[in-house]
């Protein structure tokens, strides 16, 4: 196994310690394990062996170049939603033919640039995504594929902001209306509708949805191959969630084992998107304690990162376990630990039990590796945090902390 482990009292990433690490780059820093991502990755491709399959990393969970270039070498596909993220995921060696693109408001130039590059298939949003995906790939001289993202009204049991499979999310098309909007793109001459996709939400830790998705999928898959249209994908999007205290996990082979049934003996080729399940537990935030102050009885631990290093608690009430990157040898306190920023929802625990730390020593930020530093922001005027990729035991900066002089660079007096 990789990853974050104690040795002799100190937390380490593959045997590289992370206080070491802290007085290289300073804090706060983002912390990656290059050999976990990897066996995360394998988990996922290993477990869907038995059939046809493509597993499409979804970039928006943590788009650093070197966490790309990894797993394009390992033979991943890509799950992009920007024109952004697909000219990141190309240049870090992923081939078009492996890039999915999953945008809600895919712009024009965006459309441009996927018809060109000859991505795998556009999951279109909407019938009139699939008409403008037509008309560019006419100007070009091309047929673009295209998969339609349907909404299958499946409740992913998770937070109501990273549900996305419901009647009332913004994402995709009622499964219903799927058969005529296939329908009515016959008439279309530059686009081939080659696919169905759908992604019920995030941080789901229970099969049945996902089992009622993959079963959907498939018989509306079916039903639409009958009807003569050159299907090649079924996409069943992502989602797996990270395990939080006295939760199970749901691992990439209980998930085939849950799904595959419900596809078996389809002729297509099976695309899932992991995201935050491939990265999420790879990384930590690590952090130095500025004060542990009382208030009326209430603890504070004060850190020097914030909310604009890593927002998910406050926005999605995401518990992510804290522990001392050395063991303090403190007495265990209940605490609030939070940021520096002059906002009431800068905190990362409340009430968390932990050894009262000193000023000045450090905490690590667990499962922080998705969706951390890609939410990241500028708020207070802070620059944002370095990232450090450990590999091969030892550990290099994958990309440097800002200065003041990047956040003015594009300022006008």
């Amino acid at each position: 196994m990789a990853g974050f482990f104690r040795e002799k009292d100190e937390l380490t990433c593959d045997g590289v310690s992370l206080s070491e690490i802290a007085r290289a780059s300073g804090t706060p820093v983002y912390v990656y394990s290059a050999a976990a991502i990897e066996e995360s990755f394998l988990r996922f491709d290993q477990a869907f062996a038995s059939v046809p399959h493509l597993v499409c990393y979804a970039a928006k969970a943590n788009s650093n170049l070197a966490i790309l270039k990894l797993l394009a070498s390992l033979g991943a596909g890509a799950d992009v939603v920007s024109g952004g993220e697909l000219r990141a995921c190309l240049v870090s060696g992923f081939p078009a033919s492996r890039i999915v693109f999953s945008g809600v408001g895919t712009t024009d130039a965006a459309i441009r640039d996927g018809v060109a590059a000859g991505i795998l298939a556009f999951n279109a949003e909407s019938e009139r995504e699939i008409e403008k995906i037509d008309a560019e790939a006419r100007r070009q001289g091309r047929i673009t594929r295209v998969a339609l993202r349907v909404n299958p009204d499946i409740d992913a049991k998770t937070h109501p902001y990273i549900s996305t499979g419901l009647a009332h999310n913004k994402f995709g098309v009622d499964i219903g209306r799927a058969r005529e909007i296939f329908g009515r793109a016959r008439r279309l001459a530059n686009v081939g509708m080659t696919g169905v996709q759908a992604h019920i939400g995030s941080q789901i830790l229970e099969t049945p949805p996902l089992e009622e998705t993959a079963r959907e999928l498939a018989a509306l898959a079916s039903e639409l191959a009958s009807r003569g249209f050159p299907l090649e994908t079924l996409d069943i999007g992502g989602g797996l969630g990270v395990p939080g205290k006295g939760e199970k996990a749901l691992s990439p082979r209980e998930y085939a084992a849950a799904v595959l049934p419900r596809l078996a003996g389809l002729p297509f080729r099976i695309l899932i998107e992991p995201g935050r399940a491939i990265v999420a537990q790879a990384g930590v935030l690590v952090t130095r304690v500025l004060y542990v102050k009382e208030n009326r009885g209430r603890r504070f631990i004060v850190t020097d990162a914030g909310m604009n290093d890593l927002i998910r608690a406050p926005l999605y009430g995401a518990i992510h376990p804290i522990e001392s990157v050395a063991s303090s040898g403190g007495q265990a306190i209940a605490a609030d630990v939070v940021g520096p920023i002059c906002e009431t929802s800068d905190f990362f625990a409340r009430d968390m039990e932990i050894p009262e730390p000193s000023e000045g020593d450090l905490l690590a930020v667990r499962d922080a590796g998705a969706y951390g530093f890609a939410m990241a922001s500028n708020y207070n005027f802070r620059t944002r945090a370095p990232e450090v990729f450990v590999e091969r035991g030892s550990f290099r900066t994958i990309r440097r902390r800002e200065t003041f002089e990047d956040l003015v660079r594009l300022e006008r007096e």
